[in-house]
């Protein structure tokens, strides 16, 4: 008989989105028509879409209509026409033949069949209007378009963590490492590898908070910037007096109740945009007494060689301290590391 283990709450998830839903909050739809750039940019691909297609549509039919009724009133439509009267929009008999017109004169195809004739003011007013009008929200959706083709955050993405955390010894010092690589060639420059620490706090004046955030400082070598991306390199937490980790054992380990937000701030070297990317760790993704199995090896041309097949893969610390370990803490890793 298989029980079935309780699910660790988490408020970002391993690819780095937010799982905290929004509720209740009055006026959504006018904040987000406030900002409705963020809006756009923020929609989905198939909305986005949707209204880069609507835009031309809507527009070609809303002065469609407005040519259309131009000239109805301008009497184009009568069955018997003076000799010597002229249509505002020539060959444009229908609503179909206005919406024609409307369609030629955004697009810039041309003029041939249907045009305006320069006795009709109201016409021409109106297809400076429409070019105007439309051109403005062309550039408005155009752009959005773009800008969500260029954000950092499809950049992001090449940016990959380890599937779990390990504790081990670093220096001589009881450390929680996580390793970091960047997917692609191109570089990334002034990385930075910070840590949050979410967890429950019941403070002094006994109020408790579900969500106390505190800072977990990840150093790689002596700093905690590197100058660059190019190997897959481990950040280091050390597990001193100062760290909000501290008093973490292999014993009380699945027993606290926490998350470790890490995140990833660098700098594309070929457009200078500022990307970021996030993971979390829970207690079940963080292995005790583990340690990272190398991933960078030399072949026989002279170059490194990044073997990614080793990446999330550990191997058990050869350190005594961690040899005592109880059995059935090393058990529930395995289990974990074979799921």
């Amino acid at each position: 008989m298989t029980t079935n283990k309780p699910v660790q709450r988490r408020i970002v998830s391993k690819d780095g989105h937010n799982n905290v839903r929004i509720d209740n909050v009055e006026g959504m739809v006018k904040l987000y028509l406030h900002d409705i750039w963020t809006t756009v940019v923020d929609m989905k691909w198939r909305y986005k879409l949707t209204l880069f297609a609507s835009t031309f549509v809507m527009t070609w039919f809303f002065f469609g209509v407005i040519f259309y009724f131009i000239s109805m009133g301008n009497g184009d439509f009568e069955e018997v026409l003076p000799s010597n009267h002229t249509a505002c929009v020539e060959n444009a008999k229908t609503l179909t033949g206005a919406f024609l017109f409307s369609l030629e004169s955004q697009t810039t195809i041309g003029y041939g069949f249907r045009y305006i004739n320069e006795e009709c003011p109201l016409a021409i007013f109106t297809l400076v209007a429409q070019l105007v009008i439309t051109g403005l929200a062309e550039i408005f959706v155009t752009g959005a378009f773009l800008a969500k083709l260029a954000r950092p955050k499809k950049r992001a993405e090449t940016i990959k963590f380890s599937r779990s955390a390990v504790v081990c010894r670093r220096e001589g010092k009881l450390c929680v490492m996580v390793r970091v690589a960047n997917m692609r060639k191109s570089l990334l420059v002034q990385c930075q590898l910070t840590g949050k620490l979410l967890h429950p706090k019941v403070t002094q004046e006994g109020e408790k908070t579900l969500v106390h955030q505190s800072s977990v400082n990840f150093y790689m070598d002596s700093s905690g910037e590197c100058p660059f991306l190019i190997l897959p390199l481990t950040f280091y937490h050390v597990l001193d007096e100062s760290s909000p980790l501290v008093g973490l054992t292999a014993d009380n380990l699945l027993t606290r109740d926490f998350e470790l937000l890490v995140t990833l701030n660098a700098t594309m070297e070929s457009t200078a945009a500022t990307c970021q990317s996030r993971t979390s760790y829970v207690p079940q993704e963080i292995l005790w007494g583990y340690e990272f199995k190398p991933v960078l090896f030399s072949n026989n041309n002279s170059r490194y060689v990044a073997d990614f097949s080793f990446f999330d893969k550990v191997q058990a610390s050869a350190d005594s301290m961690f040899l005592s370990n109880n059995t059935e803490k090393l058990k529930l890793e395995e289990e974990y590391k074979k799921e």
